[in-house]
Formats: C-alpha cells, structure tokens, sequence
C-alpha cells in the first residue's frame, strides 16, 4: 500500500525534475536577454521614427542682396530651429554645395517674378529636401511668392526613395556578424585561444570579400538599384562586413553568447534607425541623431550613397570610422585571446596544487 502511494510523488518529483532540465537557469538568461533585445528594437526604432522632426536642416540661400541678409535671419529664426541657412553669391557655388553635401537644399530667390527654386537631390534621400519645401510653404517671406521644387540629383530608376543604400548596408552588416556568430558556434562556443581568434579573423577577410560581390552583383547588374560604380561597392561591402564581422568576434571571444546581443545592440538596435537612411540626421531625435554616424551603419550608408551618386564627396570621415571599428574589433580579439590564454596556465596550476 505505502509502495503505491509513494507513485504519484514520484511522478511529481520526476516531472519538475525533467522541467528543470527542459528550462535551465542558463535557458531562462538567454530568453530575458532576448526579450531585452526585442524591447531594445521596438523602442530604438519607433522612438527614432515615430515622429520626424526637423533640426537644422542644411540650406544655402541664392538672393538679391537687398533681401539676402533679412530671408537668411529670419529663416534661421523660425521656432524650433527646422533650418540653418547660411547664403552664397550664385546658383553655381550654392549647387556645388549641395552636391557635395554640404546642404540639403537650396533656395534661389527669382530677381523678377515671384516664383523662387527649390533645389534638392533627392539621391541623398527625399526626406530633408521636402521637410525643406513644406517649413518654406508655412513662411511668409513676401507676398504671393511661389516656390518650385528641381531635383537635380535624383536616384536611379530602380532605387525608390534613394533607400537601396541602406538595405545594402542592413545586408553587410547582419551579413558579417551572423558570419562571427557562426564561427563561434563551430567552435562549441568556447573562448578562442590566440591561434584560433587569429584564423577566426583572418575566415572574414574572404568572406567579406565574397560579401561585397555579392553585394554589388545584386544592386547592379542583377536589379540596377545602384548602378556603376561596381568595385567601389566591392570595396566599401568588404569593409563594412569586415568591420562587422570583427566586433562580433571581438565581442563573442570577450562574452561569448552575451556578446552576439551586444553585437545586435550596437548594429541593428542602434546603428539601423540612426543611419539616415529612412530619414537623415537632422530629421531624427537627439540621440539617434548624435550617434547615428559614429556606428558602422551609419558611416556605410553615408558612404554607399556619396560614392554612388556624389561621386564620393563627404566619405573620409565616414571610411575612417569603418577602419576604426575594424581595427577595435582586431586589437579587442587578440587581447581577448591573449588574457584568456594566460589565465589558463594560471588555472590549470591552481587546480594542480588543490588536488
């Protein structure tokens, strides 16, 4: 009798027991960081892009003088800052300033008549240049003055709203930490020594490589979204991928499967929405705008973009930043490496004199 009614508490303690087993503390870690993460990408982006607001939008004012200096204060003036203007002797240095990136608009007031010009390339995204047209329609600046809107850098036919730039980039950058995280992975996710963070390193210079083909291939040949320009892209998807693909193992070789959720954190959870790719830097929020291109999205982006259709005017800075997250990513895995090798002789002695 007692041997049968012991069943069921056994039952019982088997079935917490296989819970246990089923969902470990390790299993219930890695869900709330995933949760964290997807909380992180809700509020990232939506907080990035819920309500775009413009700040200090670069624009250059072409006018007669009798009216230049009053136009440009009163533009500046305007509550909330949308503009920052500042004005030029003619049409020609105005549109050399907007081609190589200096300003997002241009606005040249007609000397006879009243319809004045909006110029805006709209390759470097449409988003700033019509912030710019709808903050002039709302300003009184003379009576009964119309304004025209000539795009005169527009993006190719295949690349709707000048937003291949960025998906290209989403695909280095995914590309090349889904890449260390594999790496990792096949490894069991063990901590490299030196050797291996060194082979690990030197796996993602082809795979880059291989990456900015692809990369190129896609947008122009196969979909002409970017077209000319091939090796260019060659190189800068190699960079980016690189740079990707190195924090990753930098990050993964200091915290092993924490470190893909930071990998994530600064890539896609910050870097994506900061870019400007959806919407430029003076459209975004404090932050987002503060940090969008000092991140490797951000820097790629900026860089795709100027290469392709500004023949690569405003890209040192950019290509600086890529090298300088590739070259932390290089000297974080090594020292990484490095230390965890040392500290292993040091255990193995320890647990040596123990036993």
């Amino acid at each position: 009798m007692s041997h049968e009614a012991s069943r069921p508490e056994g039952r019982g303690v088997g079935a917490l027991a296989e819970l246990r087993d089923a969902i470990s503390t390790r299993a219930v870690l890695v869900m709330l960081g995933v949760l964290l993460l997807q909380l992180g990408f809700a509020l990232s982006y939506m907080g990035a892009f819920h309500a775009p607001k413009p700040h200090r939008i670069p624009m250059v004012v072409v006018a007669p003088q009798a009216v230049e200096k009053d136009l440009v204060n009163r533009l500046n003036a305007l509550p909330g800052d949308p503009l920052q203007v500042s004005a030029v002797t003619d049409r020609a240095q105005a549109r050399a300033r907007l081609l190589d990136r200096r300003a997002d608009a241009v606005l040249v007031v007609a000397v006879a008549g009243r319809t004045d010009t909006l110029l805006v390339a709209s390759a470097g995204g449409p988003s700033a240049g019509d912030a710019a047209m709808k903050i002039l329609q709302t300003v009184d600046r003379t009576q009964d003055r119309q304004v025209v809107v000539r795009d005169i850098r527009p993006p190719a036919a295949g690349d709707s709203r000048g937003l291949s730039s960025f998906y290209l980039v989403l695909s280095w950058t995914i590309g090349g930490y889904l890449a260390a995280s594999a790496l990792n992975m096949a490894a069991g996710s063990k901590r490299p020594t030196l050797r291996r963070a060194l082979v690990r390193l030197a796996a993602m210079v082809p795979y880059a490589f291989i990456s900015g083909i692809g990369g190129a291939i896609i947008v122009g040949p196969v979909l002409n979204c970017l077209p000319g320009s091939f090796w260019e892209l060659v190189g800068i998807g190699t960079l980016v991928v690189f740079a990707s693909g190195a924090v990753g193992v930098a990050l993964q070789s200091l915290a092993g499967t924490i470190g893909l959720g930071l990998t994530i954190l600064i890539f896609t959870i910050l870097g994506n929405p900061s870019s400007g790719g959806v919407y430029p830097a003076s459209l975004l929020p404090p932050f987002w705008r503060a940090v969008g291109q000092a991140l490797p999205p951000g820097a790629g982006t900026t860089v795709v973009r100027n290469t392709v259709y500004f023949d690569g005017n405003a890209t040192t800075g950019a290509l600086w930043i890529l090298g300088a997250w590739a070259f932390a990513g290089i000297v974080v895995t090594i020292l990484s490496a490095a230390l965890h090798g040392r500290r292993r002789p040091v255990r193995a002695e320890a647990a040596g004199t123990t036993a």
